[in-house]
């Protein structure tokens, strides 16, 4: 018998997986399980996607809801792998806590039930437990690599998690697992551009129907918090991200941010706004915005419950979305025809480190196609443009993960050595370039330079004299 287990951690991702299943996506199966799992730092403090308003609309596609941070207790999904020496004796215990193995007496079809009031769809009965599938986000790291591990004969289906499968598999993965990998299933949030990731393997990519992700996006839309049916049609949204909490920017510098897309909207004419915060962002963020919004004589609407952003474009239609690099950004234009705008992508270039970070490809994805909120030039906030982005991404991604795709240094040698420009130099560091002898490194005299501490503090002397005289 066939069991198909689908992992998700955010309720985009399980939105996902409901648009592939609709679409035909996916081979029959006797049943299909749900492995939920809150990744958050204190998932004891915040809601799992199952408890998120709207799951209830996609529990059908499902036999049963299972937990994995239940299944793991006391470990956190983030951060816990088994030894390998301990790795059957797990996947033997989830065999049986999961029943993947029961041998009911009787065949036939039958529902499972997964908690009072929840009948999910019907399976065979008489399983064998020699046929499971994996349906997987993010493989290269915990947990769902975890889960990859913990089933070593099972065949393996990747979902992508937005813009981050555009980019290099974030780091080298074992090949007892890369090689059971499939196919990766994605969004086309950027048509015409094929994703990077797991390509080192041969998986071939293959779309999910943007038609079947809107339609289950509108499933959810039909069960919003009031907080979220309140908002505003035609306003102006704003998308937060919670940077802090990734390293990236200090929680001052990403107030500053949000209160920079505020104004910048408001500068636009735009006079009400709905802010979305990430949802464990701190209430502080909010309370800035509010401030300045009563300064602006704006009319601010902050959600106070988690709700997709794309589940909002459903429902208030908005007059133009704002971010920094969010995927949200992309859905907003390539999806629903709505006006997107970036802002502060020129300073996170500079701040996403180290350069393999695999933040880098979404945020070097929404600088070069979405335009800036401060470009006078951008009236319409329309996407420009993709004809030269597989190459961009390509050079981008030999860059940061030379080991992992050494076929790709050819193309990146020719992007470099033809296309770097004023505009193509934010996404590349000089001395990433340097390391991989690659066109625009510095010159082998001059490699010495950033390295030498004196000349470094001549430089540091020189600045400060400059600015005292400007001063």
């Amino acid at each position: 018998m066939r069991t198909q287990i689908f992992f998700a951690s955010t309720l985009y991702g399980a939105a996902t997986l409901a648009a592939a299943l609709d679409a035909g996506r996916f081979a029959p199966a006797d049943r299909r399980l749900l492995l939920v799992s809150n990744n958050a730092t204190n998932p004891e403090t915040s809601h799992p996607l199952n408890a998120m308003p709207g799951f209830e609309r996609l529990r059908s596609r499902f036999d049963r809801v299972l937990s994995w941070n239940e299944a793991i207790r006391p470990f956190h999904p983030g951060g816990w792998s088994p030894r390998a020496d301990d790795a059957p004796l797990w996947e033997r215990y989830l065999r049986q806590l999961w029943n993947l193995d029961d041998h009911p007496a009787h065949t036939g079809r039958t529902g499972y039930t997964d908690g009072p009031g929840h009948t999910g769809h019907t399976g065979h009965t008489g399983y064998t437990g020699n046929d499971v599938e994996l349906v997987l986000e993010s493989i290269q790291v915990a947990p769902a690599l975890t889960v990859a591990r913990l089933f070593p004969d099972a065949p393996i289906d990747v979902y992508a998690d937005g813009l981050m499968s555009y980019g290099p598999t974030r780091d080298k993965l074992d090949p007892l697992v890369g090689s059971r990998v499939r196919r990766l299933l994605h969004l086309e949030l950027i048509p015409g551009l094929t994703p990077l990731l797991l390509s080192e393997f041969g998986v071939p990519a293959e779309v999910v129907p943007t038609e079947a992700f809107t339609a289950v996006l509108a499933e959810l839309a039909q069960d919003l918090p009031p907080s979220a049916t309140a908002a505003p049609r035609g306003a102006a949204l704003l998308l937060g991200q919670y940077l802090s909490a990734l390293g990236i920017l200090s929680a001052e510098e990403e107030e500053q941010l949000h209160l920079r897309m505020l104004r910048g909207v408001a500068a636009r004419g735009h006079r009400k706004v709905v802010f979305k915060p990430h949802p464990v962002a701190p209430a502080r963020y909010s309370r800035a915005l509010e401030e300045a919004a009563a300064e602006l004589d704006v009319e601010l609407t902050v959600l106070g419950s988690p709700v997709l952003a794309e589940v909002l474009y459903e429902r208030m239609r908005p007059a133009l979305v704002v971010g920094c690099f969010s995927t949200a950004l992309l859905t907003a234009s390539a999806f629903y025809g709505l006006p997107a705008a970036r802002t502060g992508t020129g300073q996170l270039l500079e701040r996403v480190t180290p350069y393999q970070n695999s933040n880098r490809i979404p945020v070097t994805l929404v600088d070069a196609v979405l335009p800036d909120l401060d470009d006078d030039a951008a009236a319409a906030f329309e996407p420009r443009a993709g004809s030269e982005l597989t190459a961009l991404v390509r050079a981008v991604g030999f860059c940061m993960q030379a080991e992992v795709y050494p076929e790709l240094r050819p193309e990146a040698e020719h992007y470099l050595s033809t296309r770097l420009d004023a505009t193509t130099w934010r996404y590349f560091k000089r001395r990433r370039l340097t390391a991989l002898a690659l066109p625009g490194a510095i010159p082998r005299q001059l490699a010495f330079v950033p390295r030498n501490r004196a000349v470094r503090r001549v430089a540091r002397r020189a600045r400060a004299l400059k600015r005292s005289t400007v001063g």
